[in-house]
């Protein structure tokens, strides 16, 4: 049991590696978003260099990455559903994803902050939270064209509403909305400093960012 659980979640991480940024930049518009703009592998970074026509689908494949990772729980059968240790192993199993987008095995180590994919992992953990927080998200972002604020935001009121709206009583589930809040804003130092600065680049919707603007 312990050997199924250890390749379930080493399968994770490797679901969390496809780099959909990478994949979709070289393919499809040869470029690899790594060498531009924040240098990041993500979903922000892809609309920065690319655009829309680019980000949709890698937010749309990240955020599968996460959900799927999560669902191998039950493929598994490897505890009883709903029970506190079932939950616990699809955090696991979604951390694992979350850290193969960050050091994805694929592409050397280098990939993104993993918000996407942390979306698609409470998504399947917690969907009608998960949803409340996506329309803060959308609303921020249709006022503001700031990605990264609108996640920062988003993010911050996934634990608050969890635990102070749905009165979620599971104690791994409320630990990690906490961790997850933290870990996001660590990872957006610079763009919580950008903001501050007034120098954090607003989405530009339907339009493709020139290369030599960066």
């Amino acid at each position: 049991m312990l050997i199924f659980s250890i390749l379930t979640v080493a399968g994770a991480y490797l679901i969390g590696s496809v780099s959909s940024a990478v994949w979709i930049g070289k393919s499809f518009f040869g470029i690899d978003v790594r060498e531009y703009g924040s240098g990041n592998a993500g979903f922000t970074n892809t609309v920065r260099v690319i655009g829309w026509k680019a980000g949709i689908p890698v937010f749309v494949i990240d955020i599968f990455k996460g959900w799927l990772a999560v669902k191998l729980s039950y493929i598994t059968g490897l505890y009883p559903l709903e029970s506190y240790a079932f939950v616990n192993f699809q955090l696991i199993l979604g951390a694992a994803a979350v850290l193969g987008h960050i050091f994805p095995i694929y592409t050397a180590f280098k990939g993104g902050k993993g918000v996407a994919t942390i979306l698609g992992l409470i998504l399947a953990v917690d969907p009608i939270t998960t949803l409340v927080c996506m329309a803060i998200f959308l609303l921020v972002f249709l006022t503001t064209r700031y990605v990264s604020l609108s996640s920062l935001i988003a993010g911050f009121s996934f634990p608050v509403i969890m635990i102070f709206v749905f009165k979620t009583t599971i104690p791994s589930l409320i630990i990690f909305s906490l961790i997850v809040t933290t870990l996001l804003f660590l990872t957006h130092q610079k763009n919580i400093q950008r903001l501050l600065d007034k120098e954090e680049n607003r989405a530009k919707i339907f339009k493709r960012r020139k290369l030599d603007e960066e």
